[in-house]
């Protein structure tokens, strides 16, 4: 009984995603970012990314199914659709994901991810590294791109019988090793701790070579053996925005094989944002370079301070995307960026929606950063909002206020 409640509860909501998914809009905004994306002027696209808020917002945490299974899959599609109201260039894509059941070992590279909670529940935490003396770093894993092939068909039959006459199941099959798990400076750094990195520049610098060294060979292998297995597909271009290009093929559910040269991948090192554009590149950007060159195109930088780093960006080969953020000069990185790549600024959430709303306060702020890149290939990203203080209205606010601002 509870599955079949479960079950009504899922298909309701894949039906009015599914009307979202169809509305002729999303073609518009494919256009938009497609040209977009491709150095075609257009209006400047606005984007929601990420929701650290979600707890905050009453239509996306008042699950109702039981089953965990089912519950997954509920919360994102309530989350798609709150995330559809507020109005932003987000593209709906016609189809529900399925994860496969990639296997991986323990942290990812076979040694735990310790963490020492704060007493606040949500709050801040400390790192409790795996690898406290240099030899720890002998127990690492080598990846294997491995799928449990039984288990990965229960769940997609489970979600096909639920909701497959409605949406298309898409099944994600791409290696745990992409994304975060790909741009070996999160990794690291859950590994080592940031603080211990940092004096391994100076102290260890031949050792954290070796390491770096086996971290970019183990990517490059999990990511070649997915390649070969026929596992990379379209609906995994992923470039922290919406990954159309003219460049590339769109995006598309069960496309079959494709390689990866037909894909955006997205590459960062918030972890790095201190460190010096010299150290930047010998400890981090040259071992990432040869992940990302595989790829079609790339975007690059999620949260760090790219201000004084664009030049040695510019050694990536097929960089089309660079994150202006909150702590990031947005005139210097203008002046450096000009048209030669997709200027993505990303206002600071804090004073967006988390803090207070003042409309006023977001014109100013918005405006004046549009001044200051004007003549570049801009889109503007509120991502990483924590709280909207309980207001989820806000989001749908901002929305409307980036547009006014950069429509005048």
């Amino acid at each position: 009984m509870q599955r079949n409640r479960d079950v009504i509860i899922l298909r309701d909501l894949a039906k009015r995603y599914a009307e979202i998914a169809a509305d002729p809009v999303q073609d518009e905004r494919r256009k938009l970012w497609r040209d977009h994306n491709s150095f075609v002027p257009t209006r400047v696209p606005i984007l929601i990314l990420d929701w650290p808020c979600l707890h905050e917002i009453p239509e996306v945490v008042n699950l109702q199914c039981k089953d965990p299974f089912y519950r997954a899959h509920e919360q994102q599609l309530r989350l798609n659709l709150f995330h559809a109201s507020c109005g932003d260039d987000h593209v709906f894509e016609p189809w529900i994901t399925q994860r496969a059941a990639v296997v991986t070992p323990e942290g990812l590279w076979g040694l735990p991810i310790g963490r020492i909670p704060s007493d606040v529940p949500g709050g801040s935490w400390k790192f409790d590294p795996a690898i406290k003396a240099l030899e720890d770093a002998d127990k690492m894993f080598v990846p294997k791109h491995v799928i449990d092939e039984e288990a990965t068909a229960s769940m997609v039959e489970r979600l096909q019988d639920a909701v497959g006459d409605i949406l298309e199941v898409n099944v994600d099959r791409s290696p745990a090793w992409s994304i975060w798990g790909a741009d070996i400076s999160t990794y690291l750094s859950y590994l080592r701790g940031l603080d211990q990195l940092m004096w391994d520049m100076v102290d260890n610098p031949q050792w954290l070579h070796k390491v770096l060294a086996f971290m970019r060979d183990g990517i490059l292998k999990a990511q070649e053996e997915a390649e070969k297995a026929g596992d990379w597909q379209l609906a995994n271009s992923y470039n922290q925005a919406v990954p159309y290009a003219r460049e590339l093929p769109d995006p598309k559910a069960n496309s079959g094989p494709v390689t990866r040269d037909k894909l955006w991948v997205f590459m960062a090192a918030q972890e790095y944002t201190l460190i010096s554009p010299e150290m930047h590149w010998e400890f981090m950007l040259q071992y990432q370079l040869p992940i990302i060159s595989k790829f079609g195109l790339s975007a690059y930088g999620c949260c760090e301070d790219l201000t004084n780093k664009i030049d040695i960006l510019r050694r990536i080969p097929n960089l089309r995307r660079i994150a202006v953020t909150p702590v990031a000069n947005v005139r210097r990185c203008a002046e450096q960026i000009g048209t030669d790549y997709i200027l993505s600024y990303r206002p600071n959430p804090a004073e967006m929606v988390c803090c207070g709303f003042d409309p006023n306060h977001i014109r100013r702020v918005l405006k004046r950063a549009l001044e200051d890149s004007k003549g570049c290939f801009v889109d503007i990203t509120l991502k990483d909002a924590q709280t909207v203080e309980h207001q989820p209205w806000r989001l749908k606010e901002w929305v409307k206020i980036a547009r006014e601002v950069a429509e005048s």
